[in-house]
């Protein structure tokens, strides 16, 4: 466990280098009430209704991701004020780091990691070395439960910017929907705006806007965790990649992805966007850098992609306005059209 650890930690301290220049958020302002058990550790989670006695009148859950700022609360309450349908279960976990637990006196049981180590699925610093994916296992595993929800239909998880990034690796690696068994319970994942992806291949765009192998002299890094699979990988996503890297491509192209950013998201100094060599690799901002990676997608796993994105007019790096654009509202609710979605084909 010590050995595991401590390699666990130099992972987390190469990551840390690349966000360097990153600004570091003051302490959250507000951690969220609920607490959802994990072996020995606690996991703070935002839950719209009280999710210990039997919801029988629930059919949809949405599960919101922070940023980088780790405002769960915010982003509950903006989920909130959507106006989700009666019959929708709105849950925000929060991903604390250590500034947060001294500002708010929590107690020791309370998992916290260090800057945006959360958004990479890195181990958390304690009181266990779970990753921010063993925790949405977790809120999945909750979720699962007939006993509490016995007509849950679907299940969405949204996460934008670092959110974006936690989930979508773990749409690649996470072994949550394993808790659904046989259940009839859809999950959809929705990729908001992230800084970075996870990419299956070597391919990165030219700056002619075609997509080919990387040169990688300047910048050998560039496709290691959490740019992609070709070293230094988390205990989790190590265990997933058994399936190998191709295997892991066909899964993920298999799952429901919806893709959202804005149309304005166009900053190339941003002071949250990932500014590493590997970040840059894959375009000068957010909006740039979902399209590509949608298209590198389109090519590699286009006969099989179940994936949608669309680009929202008008909005810049900004959770409430992507969410909660027709687009936003079709992939989280269902209830409304997405006249911009683009299609895999």
């Amino acid at each position: 466990m010590r050995l595991r650890l401590a390699i666990a930690g130099l992972v987390a301290l190469a990551a840390n280098a690349a966000l360097a220049d990153t600004p570091v958020p003051p302490p959250v302002a507000a951690v969220v009430e609920g607490r959802l058990p994990i072996g020995n550790a606690v996991l703070p989670v935002f839950v719209s209704q009280d999710w210990s006695q039997p919801l029988p009148g629930i059919h949809r859950v949405v599960v919101v991701i922070h940023g980088y700022e780790r405002n769960a609360a915010d982003y509950a309450r903006n989920m909130m004020a959507l106006g989700s349908p009666a019959d929708t279960l709105v849950v925000a976990p929060q991903f604390l780091a250590p500034e947060d637990i001294a500002a708010h006196n929590l107690p020791d049981d309370v998992l916290r990691w260090p800057r945006e180590d959360w958004s990479g699925g890195y181990p958390a610093m304690g009181p266990s070395s779970l990753s921010s994916f063993d925790a949405l296992d977790a809120v999945l595993t909750k979720l699962a439960n007939r006993t509490i929800l016995p007509n849950l239909a679907t299940v969405v998880i949204a996460g934008f910017s670092a959110g974006g990034q936690v989930l979508q690796r773990y749409a690649i690696v996470g072994r949550g929907e394993a808790a659904f068994g046989a259940t009839p319970i859809h999950l959809r994942y929705v990729v908001g705006s992230p800084s970075s992806y996870a990419y299956f291949t070597d391919d990165r765009p030219r700056p002619d806007g075609s997509i080919g192998p990387f040169a990688a002299a300047g910048c050998p890094d560039f496709n290691h965790w959490k740019y992609g699979f070709a070293a230094n990988l988390p205990p989790y996503a190590a265990a997933a990649a058994a399936l190998g890297v191709s295997g892991l491509a066909r899964r993920y192209a298999a799952r429901d992805v919806a893709y959202l950013v804005g149309s304005n998201d166009t900053d190339p100094n941003h002071r949250f966007l990932d500014k590493s060599c590997a970040g840059e690799a894959q375009g000068p901002n957010r909006l740039a850098r979902m399209q590509f990676f949608f298209a590198e997608l389109k090519l590699s796993e286009g006969g099989t992609l179940k994936h949608w994105m669309s680009v929202i007019d008008g909005a810049a790096h900004n959770e409430a306005r992507v969410l909660g654009s027709p687009c936003g509202r079709a992939a989280l609710f269902g209830d409304a059209n997405c006249p911009d979605q683009q299609e895999t084909k």
